[in-house]
């Protein structure tokens, strides 16, 4: 009897070593063994355990109100003038400065530089970075404007989001299309969470859902944000639709009825907090494209911040520390092939470094900015 238990102990706890060890070794599980241990823990039925561990931790850490951020954070513009090789190539209207939340305003703030690999000689992608409120004033979020005349969007599916496949265009980013890549970021939820669905290369992998607030990719490589079923439908010339949660922003406006402490409509956050790392994704009456993410941020933080930067339609994307991720690429040549090391993150702190997306073990949705083809 003694013999069979102490079998039965020794199987239980050979299990739990792989099982354990292999989460730690896994970077898809988070960036840290503390964060991968975690998720372990969660997959494995302690997800209660987790929830009340988070949650005093961030008893003990809610978002500092006041203060300044740290010095160099507010990113000062640079030169946005272009030699007159730009002349006669289609693009859109560089974008105008975002008015701050927080007064008084530092230097350079909502101020618009170029980022990433030029397009024809133009500018394709814009940062700037503001504080989200005028109340905790010592976050700072990064914001990037992308031009689509000038770049056409893929997404990027993985074997964990959605799940199945296998997919034409799947981490890692190949050769091919790291020459033309200037910005790439991560997508939505887990789609068991996302209350919607995903279709790609003409295929439903989970069924769309009307209403949802979705990011539609046509045949040509434009893109835009919409409610399905209302704004964007099922056309001849839909590539993909990547659903997440319902639009935070419609009409210019963030939607009616956001509420600042839900800790469950807009994602199970770290310890169910409401300020946490958040990212969003809008269309501006032009059809550019408008990425926020960064810090501190509830749901109508994120929702007013894609407003004011001239979003008439926004989504949330994801949540969490880990998830949060835009990267910009400009290699030392105009058709060089992008990489994590000529990568940068839109702030210094997001998660993952600018190599993530050209990883195999990169098993998440993301999008990607390309540049168009020459039409010289």
């Amino acid at each position: 009897m003694r013999a069979g238990i102490g079998i039965v102990v020794v199987g239980v706890l050979v299990w739990v070593a792989v099982s354990l060890g292999t989460a730690l070794a896994n970077p898809m599980l988070g960036n840290s063994l503390v964060a991968r241990g975690a998720e372990w823990v969660r997959q494995n039925g302690g997800g209660a355990v987790v929830r009340w561990i988070e949650n005093e931790w961030y008893r003990h850490h809610a978002p500092k109100v006041g203060g300044k951020p740290p010095s160099g954070a507010i990113k000062r513009p640079t030169e946005q003038s272009i030699a007159a090789s730009a002349g006669g190539v289609p693009h859109l209207a560089a974008p105008t400065p975002i008015a701050p939340f927080a007064k008084p305003a530092i230097a350079g703030e909502g101020d618009w530089s170029p980022a990433g690999r030029l397009v024809d000689g133009v500018p394709a992608v814009y940062e700037t970075t503001l504080r989200p409120d005028a109340i905790h004033t010592s976050y700072v979020v990064g914001v990037a404007w992308m031009d689509t005349k000038l770049l056409r969007a893929t997404l990027y599916s993985g074997s964990q989001i959605p799940g199945g496949g296998p997919y034409p265009h799947t981490a890692p980013i190949l050769p091919s299309a790291a020459r033309t890549l200037v910005a790439a970021f991560n997508a939505g939820f887990l789609m068991s969470t996302a209350n919607g669905g995903y279709y790609t290369d003409h295929k439903t992998v989970i069924p769309l859902r009307t209403g949802a607030a979705s990011f539609v990719v046509y045949a040509n490589g434009s893109a835009t944000v919409g409610a399905w079923g209302k704004t964007v439908t099922m056309t001849p010339s839909v590539v993909s639709v990547r659903q997440n949660l319902d639009l935070l922003v419609e009409n210019g406006k963030p939607v009616p009825g956001l509420n600042a402490t839900t800790t469950t409509r807009w994602g199970a956050t770290l310890g169910n907090a409401v300020y946490v790392w958040r990212s969003g994704l809008g269309v501006t009456s032009d059809g550019a494209l408008v990425y926020v993410g960064g810090p501190g941020l509830n749901i109508t933080d994120l929702a007013n911040i894609l407003a004011r930067a001239g979003c008439v339609r926004a989504m949330e994307l994801d949540i969490n520390t880990t998830w949060v991720n835009l990267s910009t690429y400009k290699p030392a040549t105009p058709n060089g092939q992008a990489s994590g090391a000529n990568g940068t993150e839109l702030l210094p702190q997001m998660s993952g470094t600018p190599a993530r997306y050209f990883q195999s073990w990169w098993v998440r949705d993301f999008i990607t900015m390309s540049a168009m083809p020459p039409r010289h």
